[in-house]
């Protein structure tokens, strides 16, 4: 999925994942953030977390995103909620950003493990601008039940791409930390992050019938939306992983 699909399909959101709007001030909550955290948001999107959490709570965050319609929505919503001079948005390569090292109380990357080439990859990407006690949130799919060979496909990932909801916690333990708290998703709130995006694209076509990217983003809903139904509402959960890096003896 080319990024201007995702900038088309995500036009109407707000969040940019399975996280409803309660889950994520419950998120913060479980985080204790508060006026002297620092955070470092990796593939920020529209800076939804940035932004509400520095309203609520007073913190100081980066966000960095390579899309500039994304971060253009992220410094707008800044303004309006009266955070700018808090929050501040990079455009900028997430998985090659040079972050300041060790200066961050919470690293996310919520939904895009993609810019380390998966979970592992993206947690060594987040140690280093990682305070040695702070808080990595990572936002990660699973397998709520062993998949048939024709989900994996219907959903275009690897075999090995995700693993069950236990499995991702070893993954964690073999990359060096703990997992200390999760807000999972459900399958109504994969619908409101899902499913919302058929309507929007299907807008984006009437009212763009010439447009180069149509026939595409016209296959691109229809095969989005048969595997979601097919396959992704039954097999693939989504969930935020709280995380602390293992104490060293």
């Amino acid at each position: 999925m080319s990024l201007r699909f995702h900038e088309i399909a995500e036009a109407r959101h707000r969040i940019l994942n399975p996280l409803t709007d309660d889950k994520l001030d419950l998120l913060g909550e479980i985080c204790r953030v508060d006026a002297g955290t620092r955070q470092l948001d990796l593939a920020c999107g529209k800076g939804e977390m940035l932004n509400r959490w520095s309203a609520r709570y007073g913190h100081q965050g980066i966000g960095v995103d390579i899309s500039k319609v994304f971060l253009e929505a992220a410094r707008d919503r800044a303004g309006e909620l009266g955070v700018s001079d808090r929050v501040q948005f990079v455009e900028a390569d997430a998985g090659t950003y040079d972050a300041e090292p060790e200066a961050f109380d919470i690293v996310s990357c919520i939904g895009a493990t993609w810019i380390g080439g998966g979970l592992s990859g993206t947690l060594d990407l987040m140690r280093r601008p990682l305070r040695r006690d702070g808080l990595a949130l990572v936002g990660e799919c699973y397998w709520t039940a062993p998949p048939p060979p024709e989900a994996v496909r219907a959903l275009s990932l690897e075999e090995d791409t995700f693993t069950s909801l236990s499995g991702t916690g070893e993954r964690f333990e073999q990359a060096g930390f703990e997992l200390l708290e999760m807000v999972l998703a459900s399958p109504d709130s994969w619908d409101r992050y899902v499913a919302s995006q058929w309507w929007t694209i299907s807008d984006w076509l009437r009212a763009n019938p010439g447009d180069p990217d149509a026939d595409a983003m016209r296959e691109f809903l229809t095969t989005a939306r048969r595997s979601h139904l097919e396959y992704g509402r039954e097999y693939l959960g989504w969930g935020v992983f709280v995380l602390r890096q293992e104490a060293t003896s």
